[in-house]
């Protein structure tokens, strides 16, 4: 293993990933009056994109630990290539709908098997500075998604939108085979069987449920409530960018803080960041304090959520790949039902009581993320759980550093 980050083309897949997930948020009102049905019908391509993401993570994650990360990662690119074409040129609604869960569906395998990716090839007291480097880029994609989405939806077609991370995803299928495969762990019995056998990924995917639907779903609908204030989606985009920009910045303090701060302390930060950022609009919506909103989510997200994923790269390393995608199942489908759930209060224009929700929720989340890395420690899972997984019993890689392996 090495504690060099992977560059590059990684980045660029999770960039394009992210740029097509995030572009959906300002373009919602758009989206409904152009094809002449309410916010909530237009809200579920967005439901429709998270529930595909998540629900193709574990085939995604099966084929990469069975047919190799960077194979899995092209095709799926490819496929993604197809779906943001198709939904640019869906005819109507439920046209729309369907080609965003296809297209959703493909992209769930970017930015998964880039995390899978630095688990393989990143030793464990790296793999948080790693993370952060690949959360970087992934924040670009985010903050870039809403100031052109919100832009070109104004002033040209929403349809251009989703176009645009069609041609890119079509452009890194090719591209990707210049990145090195790396020597897949042999295991013991199917990925998936060693997967569920651990009581530490059920824990995780707890979370990542909660998190998902806290801070995914209801961020959802932060462009939309400064709409309902009579913001152009230009300029919801450009505030809801934001969230991008901070998770940019969050990204690299965090990686700073990571060798000295423990994983428990930036937990609690990012939870903290979380809970104030909901809290503010709930109290008093207005430009301000949503703006406010959209750069704590941006923190929030790169503090706990960055620390969260790298505790799941842990957890199963001899089935990795399939052990992310089920911590990204869980992620994406608690992503799918806050944005459903959300959609009622976002249609009567209650967005101070979506927010003073999400606020609420935000405070167990926290609580029960702290706790469980706590209990899990530094060096692996508890003593009872450490005969199941032995420390990745792979043959030595040539681009390696030479570093020890174990936890």
């Amino acid at each position: 293993m090495t504690t060099s980050p992977p560059r590059g083309l990684l980045g660029a897949a999770g960039f394009v990933s992210n740029f097509d997930r995030f572009s959906i948020a300002p373009m919602l009102m758009p989206i409904g009056s152009s094809f002449g049905v309410p916010l909530g019908t237009a809200a579920l391509a967005a439901s429709a994109y998270t529930l595909g993401y998540g629900l193709a993570q574990p085939f995604w994650g099966m084929a990469s630990d069975r047919f190799g990360r960077v194979r899995v990662m092209r095709l799926a690119l490819a496929a993604s290539a197809v779906g943001a074409l198709a939904s640019a040129a869906a005819p109507g609604a439920a046209a729309l709908v369907a080609a965003r869960g296809f297209t959703g569906a493909c992209f769930a395998a970017a930015i998964a098997g880039s995390l899978t990716y630095v688990g393989d090839v990143v030793a464990p007291a790296g793999r948080q500075r790693a993370l952060g480097s690949l959360m970087t880029a992934f924040a670009l994609g985010t903050s870039l998604a809403t100031v052109v989405a919100g832009t070109l939806a104004h002033w040209v077609s929403w349809r251009l939108v989703f176009a645009l991370p069609g041609l890119i995803a079509g452009h890194l299928a090719l591209a990707l085979r210049r990145l090195p495969e790396p020597a897949l762990a042999p295991r013991e019995g199917g990925a998936l069987r060693t997967v569920l056998r651990s009581r530490w990924q059920w824990y995780v995917m707890g979370v990542a449920l909660l998190e998902g639907g806290v801070l995914l779903g209801c961020f959802t609908y932060l462009p939309t409530a400064l709409e309902s204030l009579g913001a152009a989606p230009a300029t919801a985009g450009a505030v809801a960018a934001l969230y991008g920009v901070a998770a940019m910045a969050g990204a690299q303090v965090v990686r700073r803080l990571a060798g000295r701060l423990g994983p428990v302390a930036l937990i609690v930060a990012g939870g903290a960041q979380l809970t104030l950022a909901y809290a503010a609009p709930a109290l008093r919506p207005s430009p301000l304090t949503l703006g406010l909103s959209a750069l704590l989510l941006g923190g929030g997200w790169a503090f706990l959520h960055s620390t969260v994923q790298a505790w799941a790269t842990l957890l199963v390393p001899t089935a990795r790949a399939t052990g992310v995608a089920f911590f990204g199942v869980a992620l994406y489908l608690g992503s799918a039902l806050g944005t459903g759930l959300a959609a009622a209060p976002a249609q009567l224009g209650d967005f101070q009581g979506l927010f003073g929700a999400a606020a609420a929720l935000s405070v167990p989340l926290t609580a029960l993320a702290a706790y469980g890395r706590r209990r899990y420690g530094d060096g692996g899972p508890p003593r009872r759980e450490r005969s199941r997984h032995a420390a990745d019993p792979r043959p030595s890689d040539p681009r390696t550093d030479g570093q020890a392996r174990g936890r």
